[in-house]
């Protein structure tokens, strides 16, 4: 299969390597990854702060760019929602509808791409650490993924998932929402970091980076020794076991 990486504009820029852990764990599977230098934006932060034209004229990109593809892959729910929650309502403005109705069937969130599409859970992935799952809002309550990330973790090699407190619970990033109110969403970051650390935990994944950038500065800054990692870097990854590991699988 032909799958088109839509990378999402702040892994490009802050997180790459996530972008290429999609590469290998789709290239392992056998899949050919094209990657669209004519790529941008979703639309989403201008979208969420009011800039509606400029979304728009974002959105009419994006079709230009993926109107062919056969199926587009995205590692971030965040983007995933802002297709398929407010593309269909701005197409309107933009005499897009047929074209958008007719490219989000294929698209697909990198869990559901796997999960869903691809019918895979074991994509051969060996990890020997212990991990524990933030559940972004978005892949919560917009997509609904359930258990997809769950299941593809649970079938890593030497992977010791333990389960978060108050998964359901917002990090506090929510783009603009942590800058315009800082201390509002420094304490729900802080509510976060005491969950994540009381799991003992020593990695913390997710879906989307934007969480995990949020996370993982808090993390940091108190010197948790809890680091973030994009889930599609966990899934590429093939560490060698310990002989206590191999011994117990």
């Amino acid at each position: 299969m032909l799958i088109s990486l839509f990378v999402a504009c702040y892994n490009d820029t802050l997180f790459p390597d996530t972008g290429k852990a999609v590469v290998t764990v789709l290239e392992r599977l056998g899949h050919t990854v094209e990657f669209r230098e004519a790529q941008t934006c979703c639309g989403q932060m201008h979208y969420n702060t009011g800039y509606r034209p400029e979304a728009i004229a974002v959105m009419k990109h994006f079709v230009e760019t993926f109107r062919d593809a056969e199926t587009i892959c995205v590692p971030s729910s965040s983007c995933v929602s802002m297709m398929r929650e407010h593309y269909p309502k701005m197409a309107k403005d933009a005499g897009l509808e047929a074209e958008i109705e007719a490219l989000l069937p294929r698209i697909y969130e990198f869990s559901e791409l796997l999960v869903d599409k691809l019918g895979i859970t074991d994509v051969g992935a060996s990890y020997p650490h212990t991990v524990t799952m933030h559940t972004s809002c978005h892949s919560l309550r917009s997509l609904h993924i359930g258990d997809r990330p769950e299941r593809l973790l649970s079938a890593v090699d030497g992977l010791n998932l333990v389960k978060l407190p108050a998964a359901d619970q917002c990090c506090g990033f929510g783009g603009t929402f942590a800058i315009k109110n800082a201390e509002v969403s420094t304490a729900m970051l802080q509510e976060k970091i005491n969950a994540i650390t009381s799991t003992g935990a020593s990695i913390c994944t997710a879906g989307d980076n934007s969480c995990l950038m949020h996370i993982g500065g808090g993390l940091s800054r108190q010197d948790t020794g809890v680091k973030c990692i994009h889930l599609a870097e966990i899934l590429a990854a093939r560490e060698p076991l310990t002989n206590q590991e191999v011994a117990v699988q």
